[in-house]
């Protein structure tokens, strides 16, 4: 495939229909560099990871170790996703470290091997991480790289999951990797995720289907070779590893039939036949929420609407996490709770019935003005 019939092919693989998205159910987007080539499914040796898909590898590098499994892939969804709506590279992770769970649909399973424990060991490991995306053919090689993250802070005590820390979690996104999920996105079913997510080859081969499906025009048979090195790394490169890999991923490829029984996908003699089929979930436009948290998930009904929410004094006010670090030093040495102080302070602006022009500035002086009351000078 040359460099042109690469551009083509990634370029349709945005151009989809809006009707498709309402009927898939909740709309949520994955990054398109981890669609392509995938992440570890296991744990894997070292710093660097490779992982090839045709032209394209993917090179995954962590000093922490390389992030694998279900969890990491929840989390670039996640991030993707929250980018797209908010449009902002600064993502707050929730409000308590069980109500970020419940979002990724994990249990909250305590000890050594509990979700609580391989959230936050995965977390560190892919916020840390850099990638490298590469392509090669006779003619031309291409390659950018990325951080995912700039900054994060992650302030969760596993032996209180309900209780509100007095800092928000956050992961600032570095610029790049900011730039290529929102620019480049793949619309995936929310629904679909979490019930997949028990098996990371599963999320990874209904993600590659939906953003295949988007372009694929005619009927192709991919290899099983091919499809080893992108879904199979760990199988031995030889005959035999070849057909236990077959077995393996077409065991997968039914239960992901069973949330995506549209894609029309057959084992043939040669390898697995795709023929065009409508994509689980369509590229359709996404309001763009002001801060950096959005609430909830956008269904159809939402996308309708929004025009006229937006125009209506009924948009949610969402405060910046810089705001938060503000207010503290303006209430210090007094150690509010500042989430109650928010819910006081929305409370106080409702019985106004006046909107402030500037929310984060009429926080902190609310904030401010409570400690006042409560003797500081």
């Amino acid at each position: 495939m040359d460099r042109k019939d690469l551009d083509k092919l990634i370029s349709e693989a945005l151009a989809t229909e809006a009707e498709d998205a309402k009927k898939a159910g909740k709309i949520g987007y994955m990054g398109r560099a981890v669609v392509q080539a995938t992440l570890p499914h296991k744990a894997a040796p070292g710093a660097i990871f490779t992982r090839h898909n045709g032209t394209y590898k993917l090179i995954v590098m962590s000093p922490n170790g390389l992030p694998y499994g279900s969890i990491p892939r929840l989390l670039l969804s996640w991030m993707t996703t929250e980018a797209v709506y908010t449009h902002s590279p600064v993502l707050e992770l929730g409000p308590t470290l069980s109500a970020f769970m419940s979002e990724l649909g994990l249990g909250r399973t305590g000890g050594k091997t509990g979700a609580i424990t391989r959230l936050r060991n995965q977390t560190v490991r892919l916020f840390s991480s850099s990638i490298s995306c590469q392509y090669t053919d006779k003619t031309h090689d291409h390659g950018s790289g990325f951080n995912i993250a700039k900054e994060y802070n992650l302030w969760w005590n596993p032996k209180s999951p309900d209780q509100m820390p007095l800092w928000k979690s956050t992961v600032t996104l570095s610029t790049d990797f900011f730039n290529e999920i929102v620019n480049r996105p793949v619309p995936v079913d929310m629904v679909a995720l979490k019930t997949l997510k028990r098996s990371p080859m599963e999320l990874d081969i209904y993600c590659w289907l939906t953003y295949r499906m988007s372009y694929l025009k005619r009927d192709t048979v991919i290899p099983w070779p091919l499809l080893q090195l992108q879904f199979g790394a760990d199988y031995a490169q030889d005959a035999q590893g070849v057909r236990n890999f077959k077995k393996k991923f077409l065991l997968r490829l039914k239960k992901v039939h069973s949330v995506y029984d549209a894609a029309k996908v057959y084992d043939v003699e040669n390898g697995l036949l795709l023929k065009p089929s409508p994509p689980h979930v369509a590229k359709l436009p996404v309001p763009m929420l002001p801060g950096s948290r959005r609430r909830g998930g956008a269904s159809s009904e939402v996308i309708e609407s929004f025009a006229a929410i937006l125009a209506s004094d009924d948009v949610p006010i969402r405060l910046r996490s810089e705001t938060f670090e503000k207010a503290r030093e303006a209430t210090a040495p007094v150690r509010f709770d500042l989430y109650v102080l928010e819910q006081e302070w929305r409370e106080w602006i409702a019985k106004k019935g006046e909107r402030p022009k500037d929310p984060d500035k009429a926080f902190i002086g609310f904030c401010r003005n409570k400690a006042k009351r409560n003797g500081r000078a």
